[in-house]
């Protein structure tokens, strides 16, 4: 019998944290195959050469002189990541999803944003260090709150899962030293791109919700908190894959952008103290149990429970944002649990 998601991924951040190698999840007969089917996907799945828009920059300027934050600094938000943090495949600097959640987190907060975006397209998590250290080398005012999107790259690249996950806690622990929130978009779905075909559609949903899920158990005994972006907010895209991907069927549209920005918006708020929890649909489970039923279930936000009672690292609370019919028909991280375990 196979193990499961949760036990695979606690292997998996287990291996990350005490220098292990990778965890081995495919047999030696499956990759001709694989081979083949990339090939073909190849054929069809593009890539976005284009440089994504310059988003860096001050956002809600005007509730610096009106509303309840008026007089207070600006809050000052980072980016870092993949392609998809940077905003590959839009055009325009508002489609992007950190002017998206620069503007949202301005709104709520009612104050001015700074936004700094020193993501790479193509980067994969060993990048981190490098854009970590962009943001701390003290030309400018640490970040207060970071978000981090990657993971995608690692699986198509071959990373092994437990190296990837090594470089996304190293970069996590670099900036909660620094007294700095971090939340992490974790790897999406790479199941959900059209032009791939099965088998290797099965295997890369299997990778990716794996990477997912250690990335989870990595970042939340760190003191971050993730949110699942699974399928880039999944019932959308796999029913309108031709709307909620770009031009090149591999990065998201603006639409696909505006999606995933707002599911990661409420725990972007909560991070920062201006987001009432009394919204979301709650759990308290093991940490690996909430980090694989997070990854099954996009806009799924975790973080540690019971901070401070000595109970962080083996305990998560699980909190569903985006309610069940907002996505078309998602499901709750509940409905997944029994198969978990």
């Amino acid at each position: 019998m196979p193990m499961s998601r949760a036990r695979v991924a606690r292997r998996i951040a287990t291996a990350a944290a005490y220098g292990g190698g990778g965890v081995g999840l495919l047999g030696g007969a499956v990759v001709g195959l694989l081979l083949t089917e990339v090939r073909l996907a190849r054929r069809t799945v593009g890539g976005s050469e284009d440089a994504p828009p310059t988003a860096d920059g001050r956002y809600g300027a005007a509730f610096a002189a009106f509303g309840e934050g008026a007089g207070e600094p600006p809050v000052r938000l980072a980016f870092l990541g993949d392609s998809t943090a940077a905003g590959q495949g839009v055009h325009r600097v508002g489609e992007t999803p950190g002017a998206i959640l620069a503007s949202g987190l301005a709104a709520v907060a009612e104050r001015p944003v700074d936004l700094v975006n020193v993501a790479l397209p193509g980067a994969c998590s060993d990048d981190l260090e490098r854009q970590v250290g962009r943001l701390l080398d003290g030309s400018a005012p640490p970040p207060d709150v970071c978000v981090i999107m990657i993971g995608a790259n690692d699986v198509t690249h071959r990373m092994p899962p437990a190296e990837s996950v090594r470089h996304l806690a190293a970069a996590v622990r670099r900036l909660r030293e620094a007294g700095i929130e971090v939340v992490v978009g974790t790897c999406p779905d790479l199941g959900t791109i059209e032009p791939v075909y099965q088998p290797l559609r099965w295997v890369a949903r299997r990778l990716s919700r794996q990477l997912a899920a250690a990335q989870t158990i990595a970042v939340i005994e760190l003191g971050g908190r993730t949110v699942s972006l699974g399928q880039l907010l999944g019932p959308e895209f796999a029913a309108n894959p031709r709307e909620m991907f770009g031009p090149d069927n591999y990065h998201p549209s603006a639409t696909g952008y505006a999606t995933a920005a707002m599911a990661v918006l409420p725990t972007l708020c909560t991070a920062v103290g201006v987001w009432p929890d009394a919204d979301a649909d709650e759990s308290v489970l093991p940490v690996a149990t909430a980090a694989a039923a997070a990854a099954g279930a996009s806009g799924t936000e975790v973080t540690a429970a019971g901070a401070g009672s000595g109970r962080r690292g083996r305990w998560a609370l699980l909190r569903q944002r985006v309610a069940a019919g907002a996505s078309g028909g998602g499901r709750s991280p509940s409905a997944d649990i029994s198969a978990l375990t």
